[in-house]
């Protein structure tokens, strides 16, 4: 953990990865769940070797990333998350960075683009389509099927197994979001620590609970909740990266999206790959990324 350096917002002591800092341009890269920042570690890299300065940071409920108020709501909901990160670039006065996120980092990113406008000079989705956060979107029953922890999430049972058994929860998914075999046992233990946030399951519940009506959201992110329902058009260059064997979110669900975006729009599915593009295929990532960020 003694590699994280903080940025101090309004909420949180974010925590952060950092390579290049002298870069030329700044790229913020954001995981998804259930994972860590490592999870760019053979990425990162490649876009520095690019001339790009990378920051990582710990997502709210991922430690070592903390709330700085013990009484601010444990909110999971996605507006947070898209806020956190606009605050984040401010602290860190980046000035258009590349934005690219995974599963919830790919929402946090599409967010903050559509909370502020011409933040992001391009955004990178992986694994995600834009404009799934809606509770009443069309659900496909295949797909309904696959988000089986979430309605799991949403009874007791469920609770107390993220409570209580969240390595072997998370794992889980791991294990089953993609081509058996991806990883390494070393990288699954790397990411772990970030489970061990005393935040986390309280995160993670309400943020799937929220996504579909389950639960409240925090009244302090009611205008940006207002602001991103239905999902705004972005004017940001956009460029989503599937993998053809998600069994997380199915490839199908981030197809159709191109009249949510008014700039330039590319998609591209990556043959064999699971729902961690990021790690199952970090050069073809990368290349995918500069060649559309740099052109």
């Amino acid at each position: 953990m003694n590699r994280y350096r903080f940025a101090a917002t309004q909420r949180l002591d974010i925590a952060y990865l950092e390579w290049n800092p002298q870069g030329s341009r700044t790229a913020v890269l954001l995981h998804g769940w259930p994972d860590s920042p490592e999870c760019w570690k053979a990425v990162a890299p490649l876009l520095v070797d690019a001339g790009y300065r990378v920051v990582a940071p710990a997502l709210r409920g991922f430690a070592p990333t903390q709330f700085r108020d013990a009484a601010t709501p444990r909110s999971g909901q996605l507006a947070a998350l898209g806020r956190d990160l606009l605050d984040f670039i401010d602290v860190l006065g980046l000035v258009r960075p590349m934005l690219m996120g995974h599963d919830w980092g790919a929402r946090a990113a599409a967010n903050a683009c559509g909370l502020r406008d011409g933040v992001a000079s391009h955004l990178v989705m992986l694994s995600v389509g834009y404009g799934t956060n809606d509770p009443n979107q069309p659900l496909a029953l295949q797909q309904a099927r696959n988000y089986w922890y979430h309605w799991y999430m949403a009874t007791p049972r469920g609770a107390q197994v993220v409570r209580h058994e969240r390595e072997d929860f998370a794992r889980m998914m791991w294990d089953t979001w993609a081509p058996a075999g991806w990883y390494a046992q070393a990288d699954f233990d790397e990411a772990a620590p970030a489970f061990q946030g005393e935040d986390w399951a309280e995160i993670v519940l309400h943020s799937y609970r929220h996504r579909w009506g389950f639960a409240e959201g925090d009244p302090a992110y009611a205008q940006d909740e207002a602001r991103l329902h239905p999902a705004p058009v972005l004017s940001v260059q956009t460029l989503v990266l599937h993998g053809s064997a998600d069994t997380c979110n199915h490839p199908d669900s981030s197809k159709g999206r191109e009249p949510l975006f008014k700039a330039r729009y590319e998609r591209q599915v990556l043959h064999g790959v699971g729902h961690f593009p990021q790690r199952e295929a970090p050069q073809a990532v990368a290349e995918a990324i500069l060649r559309f960020c740099l052109k």
